[in-house]
């Protein structure tokens, strides 16, 4: 299969665009989930500083995550515009988003779970993501190895490679897709269904960019992607262990 093939300049427009169709997609998810619950909307002192803190941290995430990937072109680009705001990581966005939220619960004193309602918002925003990453082809190093599967894609140079921003989409729609389907369970310890998603995600990551190009080898062969992946599951999965094994809100503790 072939996929469009587009300029340097046309691609890079287009995957900015939907970058930012992303952001407000999920930004209006976001509202009409808290409208819906009846928490009021996003202007509410506590809310704006939330959604604030998460679309800060994501911005400079995204960036962060981009020269962890590309270290080598720092000595080159650093000092161009261009390249600042070129660069692009889901990964970095989503840690640096989680970041700045909780640091914005921190300061505002906020202190029971609104993670869950970002879990559609970030579906959405990966899948309008990966989509741009997707039409940039070649000019998006997003892209996996040549591959001789049915449905290797060619992306403009006549070899077959593996479509990794379509797996990512995929698998986005189906692990958020099945978190959906048990929230009511879920929901019953607030911030688990996003611990969830969140180290699903990881361990996805970690596992899929090994079909990926290196663009810098860090010690091991990994990839910055895949060792952010690793520090953050470190950090996060004792968290998520922590309140997987923890009662439900008012069931009494069991003791020996």
């Amino acid at each position: 299969m072939k996929a469009p093939v587009l300029e340097p300049e046309t691609a890079h427009h287009l995957h900015l665009f939907l970058e930012w169709a992303a952001l407000a997609v999920g930004f209006q998810l976001y509202r009409r989930q808290r409208l819906q619950a009846g928490q009021g909307g996003l202007l509410q002192p506590g809310t704006f500083a939330l959604v604030a803190g998460c679309i800060a941290g994501a911005l400079i995430g995204n960036k962060l995550g981009f020269w962890i990937e590309w270290p080598q072109l720092w000595e080159d680009y650093s000092h161009s515009t261009k390249a600042w705001i070129s660069g692009e990581s889901i990964v970095g966005s989503l840690l640096g988003g989680v970041i700045g939220l909780e640091l914005a619960k921190l300061f505002a004193g906020i202190r029971d779970s609104s993670n869950d309602q970002f879990i559609l918002p970030l579906i959405a925003g990966t899948v309008i993501g990966r989509i741009g990453c997707f039409l940039a082809g070649l000019n998006d190093a997003t892209y996996g190895f040549t591959t001789g599967v049915p449905w290797g894609i060619d992306f403009g140079d006549g070899i077959p490679r593996h479509p990794t921003q379509i797996y990512d989409m995929l698998f986005v729609l189906l692990w958020g897709g099945l978190l959906w389907h048990y929230r009511q369970q879920l929901a019953r310890k607030p911030g688990l269904a996003f611990k969830l998603y969140l180290a699903g995600y990881l361990a996805w990551r970690l596992a899929i960019d090994a079909i990926k190009p290196v663009p810098y080898e860090y010690p091991g062969g990994l990839s910055g992607i895949q060792l952010t992946c690793i520090a953050a599951l470190v950090w996060f999965l004792p968290l998520l262990l922590k309140q997987l094994l923890a009662p439900y809100p008012g069931q009494p503790c069991k003791k020996g």
